[in-house]
């Protein structure tokens, strides 16, 4: 293992590669990226890994829409299969969250995006299998699908070993060394790294590196469940992913017979100590919620399912920035969720951010560090934050 870098990441989730190899497309490869698993093991590989625009921020929103393009054409501009699935996408409001669901499709329309507000006779013909009886108001985004988060994570770290790069698997972080508020290296169970920058971008467990040096940040972690059913036979060969905001729940096709939805949030302490399967009573009030919008899959069968982990802030949008108080610590932590979606443009801000000192692509202010500490936090048009 190498013990001088220009900079370190810390975590090898699609984060800290997608940052990997923009570092290295931007000139900066005298880089370490440490992954205490392997890639992508913690959450990114248990992603539900929708892709879709459809946020009460521009920020996120443009960042979503831009990253969209380049998992379509993730092959020649990075190398490898994105696994980019287009299925459109379709967010389902009741009465009350018809006028929050009006005003983000303005906004969503401003910034370019491919998307409108469709009515229920336009639906029959987008996804005739939906019902949408107790629905107030529908938007559609026809480009939105998803992607495969091992594929594209795999892309990037081969991609960056391609430009000189160095990926270490199985290697810890025990430590980030700061001497007179300055980053001076990061002390790892294999070895000490000298280095005068560091990315933490190690989702849940990000927390444990900052309590060591002294800084407070403002994440919390729970549990996200992925149920998968089986659709029936023959019947749908696909669907669109769906925003299901009156029953706060989201589903979306994979392959050509199975559907995942993403439902429940549960507190975890410990990420090293989670149930990673899937609890039956949540597995069954998921079906029903599924069968009530997709009449279609009462007739579908459980075929088992996943957990993963959100890293959260106050306001469900992530921290990049520059940690306050440390020269030459950055964060790209508290993705709450929406991170996959977002990453290739995470990465790319995030080294511009560090080898030019600001972001150039998009301004980053609406997510920096202090806006809590500020009260500035970013607001939802809805109660649903997992669409914030």
């Amino acid at each position: 293992m190498k013990s001088t870098a220009d900079a370190v990441i810390i975590g090898g989730g699609v984060m800290g590669c997608s940052t990997l190899y923009n570092l290295a497309n931007l000139g900066m490869k005298n880089t370490v990226l440490i992954e205490r698993d392997v890639l992508g093991s913690g959450s990114t590989g248990r992603s539900q890994a929708i892709l879709r625009m459809h946020y009460s921020n521009s920020i996120t929103s443009a960042m979503a829409w831009e990253s969209l393009k380049v998992f379509k054409e993730f092959d020649s501009l990075i190398g490898g299969n994105s696994g980019y699935v287009k299925t459109g996408y379709v967010v389902l409001v009741g009465e009350e969250n018809l006028t929050p669901l009006m005003e983000n499709v303005d906004m969503h329309r401003e910034l370019g995006i491919e998307t409108g507000i469709i009515s229920e006779d336009d639906l029959k013909v987008v996804a005739p299998m939906l019902r949408a009886s107790d629905v107030g108001g529908i938007a559609y985004e026809p480009q939105s699908g998803y992607a495969d988060p091992y594929s594209v994570t795999a892309g990037y770290a081969q991609r960056s070993r391609e430009l000189g790069s160095n990926i270490y698997m199985r290697v810890s972080a025990t430590d980030i060394l700061v001497k007179s508020g300055k980053v001076t290296g990061v002390v790892t169970d294999k070895g000490t790294i000298e280095t005068d920058t560091v990315l933490v971008a190690s989702g849940p467990w990000s927390s444990r590196l900052f309590r060591l040096i002294g800084v407070d940040i403002p994440l919390f972690t729970t549990r996200h469940q992925i149920v998968t059913v089986g659709r029936p036979p023959g019947l749908i060969p696909t669907h669109p992913g769906v925003g299901d905001i009156i029953q706060e729940f989201s589903f979306r096709p994979d392959s050509s017979d199975l559907t995942l939805i993403g439902i429940g949030e549960e507190t975890v302490r410990d990420p090293d100590l989670y149930n990673e399967g899937i609890d039956i009573s949540v597995a069954e009030d998921a079906i029903i919620k599924l069968a009530k919008r997709f009449p279609a899959m009462e007739d579908g069968f459980l075929r088992g399912g996943w957990s993963g982990l959100f890293t959260n802030t106050p306001d469900f949008h992530p921290i990049l920035d520059r940690v306050p108080g440390v020269d030459g610590l950055f964060c790209a932590v508290g993705f709450s969720g929406h991170g996959f979606k977002l990453s290739p443009m995470i990465g790319l801000t995030m080294a511009e951010l560090i080898t030019g000192g600001r972001a150039t692509t998009f301004d980053l202010s609406p997510l920096r560090f202090s806006r809590f500490e500020e009260g500035d936090l970013l607001r939802s048009r809805y109660p649903y934050h997992v669409l914030a």
